[in-house]
């Protein structure tokens, strides 16, 4: 993923700082408990396609 992109995305519903997990492949947004799919090297930013976060990852 684009280190540039990385530092201009955020969250699509607080607006907030997003966190790179690369070997998952997932942008997380801890404030909002969200992990949005990163396919083929394009994130995914719609709340219906992110999975909530367990409370171990929170």
């Amino acid at each position: 993923m684009d280190a540039k992109l990385l530092d201009i995305l955020v969250c699509p519903l607080c607006k907030g700082e997003l966190l790179y997990k690369k070997t998952e492949q997932e942008l997380l947004c801890k404030p909002c408990k969200l992990a949005f799919p990163v396919k083929d090297g394009i994130p995914v930013m719609l709340e219906e396609e992110a999975r909530q976060l367990p409370p171990d990852e929170r």
